[in-house]
């Protein structure tokens, strides 16, 4: 897995809606592939030493586990969220492109406008390019 370049409109778009929907509780945005990942956005006061290639690796397990979900009365997967003791962790994926963010706890209201938000971006980026 690499790093790489993504296209500075969708940076600008995922930057802006998590914006919106988080505000001052963002902490991170990393977009990832099966084969890249590149940090969008970190918070000014936190470092950066996260191992964004092993986040990635783990995070892109759920290209694959989505098709796990499917069919269930749960309705169709829409986001992966994870608890940490300094903060939360939002996984969305749609086709072959990912996202997540990490915040400062936010009310479960939020998690849900922050997934759809990013799901609709991720949609509308992934049907752009085909």
């Amino acid at each position: 897995m690499s790093t790489g370049s993504i296209d500075q409109e969708l940076v600008d778009e995922l930057l802006s809606v998590c914006r919106t929907a988080v505000g001052d509780e963002l902490r991170s945005i990393t977009y990832f592939t099966e084969d890249e990942v590149e940090q969008l956005y970190l918070r000014s006061d936190l470092e950066r030493t996260a191992d964004l290639v092993g986040f990635a690796e783990h995070e892109a397990l759920g290209f694959r586990s989505q098709s796990a979900y499917r069919n269930t009365q749960l309705g169709e997967y829409e986001a992966t969220i994870r608890m940490f003791e300094n903060g939360y962790l939002t996984r969305v994926i749609s086709g072959e492109l990912g996202v997540w963010v990490t915040t400062d706890p936010l009310s479960m209201e939020r998690f849900e406008e922050l997934s759809t938000a990013l799901r609709s971006v991720l949609e509308e980026y992934g049907t752009s390019e085909a």
